[in-house]
């Protein structure tokens, strides 16, 4: 255990968070004078932690440090319920392979923040699918259905007359229990789990345990600048995207986006995170200087500076990169194929129609001339295809 007092302990686990409920239960826990059990968990709905995570992720990182124990929960059977937080209609629920195959990925991504060896990782199934019936309706009965409709999402829905599944409900009830699973002491998450994290204190109680400690933090706004970051909503950033990708990503956030993610994602010391906001550094050079910070954080310097020059060459230049997949096709016509089948064989687009609707909204450029007819044929030869800003491709054509 660190020697930290406790008001400076008291002070680190504060930092950051929107809740902390609360602050009189964290520090009768913190005179326990033992490591405490800090839970994060994190539904494996896609293959890749993103920089959404890093917001908690950080933090722990700062309680590892304290002595305390980190208990980072992959939420394999709650991933098959979906997770209706903040959600208008249901989500679709995921298969278990789905489910195992997201997962894998989580047990080595989670140590590119936290310490590997201070970390216990656990999966929700360990004790889900041994609950019996009965157990579950044991659990059920501890939460009235006028308590669970207080919920936002839930209060929403029901008003607007769109469906909420029986399931749904059980899956902040599953997610309570596992604070009892693992008698955890504190839980944290996004500001949308409050009522989830809340919940776990009450079934703690209906178990005969002490109430876990509910810290929250901010929610990331997303690559679109309006919802908070999420796979499963387009605008978010993996934290193992390709650097040039990584890069060109936050280039691309809206200006307004800028002040939450320098707050939120810079490690740097504070005086470092004024200088950024200071309005003598355009948005232009900000955002550089956060994008360069989180590819050199996950892939290195030199790697950095390489997804710089190819940000600069490409969108300050106009050139395409400096390297280029290369990609053959081979067409039977003597005039070679239409575009819209190039697009689709050189894996631009996953069909003709998806192809026909990119040229039609102006995103195709075809050796730097931007193209407007989906049937125009490409003749044989080596040809430069841009589609969307990031995406270059040099494509030679055959003719047999």
């Amino acid at each position: 255990m660190s020697r930290a007092s406790e008001e400076e302990q008291t002070r680190v686990f504060a930092e950051r968070t929107v809740d902390l409920v609360s602050e009189s239960d964290l520090r009768a826990k913190l005179r326990l004078g033992r490591p405490l059990r800090i839970k994060l968990g994190c539904d494996p709905s896609a293959p890749d932690l993103h920089l959404g995570h890093l917001v908690p992720l950080d933090q722990l990182r700062r309680y590892q440090d304290l002595g305390h124990v980190i208990v980072f929960l992959v939420g394999d059977f709650t991933a098959r319920i979906g997770d209706p937080s903040g959600r208008r209609k249901t989500r679709p629920a995921l298969t278990r392979e789905q489910v195992e195959e997201n997962a894998e990925t989580y047990r080595e991504q989670v140590g590119e923040v936290l310490d590997r060896e201070r970390i216990e990782l656990r999966f929700n199934s360990e004790w889900m699918d041994q609950m019996q019936a009965a157990d579950l309706i044991r659990l059920a009965s501890h939460q009235p259905v006028a308590r669970m409709l207080e919920r936002d999402d839930f209060e929403r829905r029901y008003r607007e007359g769109n469906s909420i599944g029986m399931h749904e409900f059980l899956y902040p009830l599953v997610q309570a229990y596992d604070s009892v699973a693992l008698h955890a002491d504190v839980e944290v998450g996004g500001t949308d789990q409050l009522f989830n994290l809340l919940l776990g204190r009450e079934i703690q109680r209906a178990y005969g345990q002490d109430p876990q400690v509910a810290l929250t933090f901010p929610l990331l706004v997303g690559t679109d600048g309006r919802e908070k970051m999420s796979k499963s909503l387009g605008n978010a950033v993996g934290i193992r995207e390709a650097p040039a990708e990584m890069y060109g990503q936050v280039m691309s956030i809206p200006d307004e986006a800028l002040p939450q993610w320098i707050d939120l994602l810079m490690s740097d010391s504070g005086t470092r995170i004024s200088q950024l906001k200071s309005e003598s550094i355009s948005p232009r050079d900000q955002k550089a200087a956060l994008a360069y910070h989180l590819v050199a954080r996950f892939q290195g310097e030199p790697a950095a500076s390489e997804a710089e020059a190819h940000f600069d060459r490409v969108f300050r230049q106009h050139q395409p990169p400096a390297e280029l997949p290369e990609v053959e096709i081979a067409s039977n016509h003597a005039e070679g194929p239409r575009l819209v089948d190039l697009l689709v064989e050189a894996g631009f687009a996953p069909s003709r129609s998806e192809a026909k609707r990119l040229v039609v909204q102006g995103g195709v450029q075809l050796d730097a001339i931007r193209a407007g007819d989906p049937q125009a044929r490409v003749e044989a030869g080596s040809h430069l295809v841009q589609v969307g800003r990031r995406r270059f491709t040099r494509v030679r054509v055959r003719i047999p």
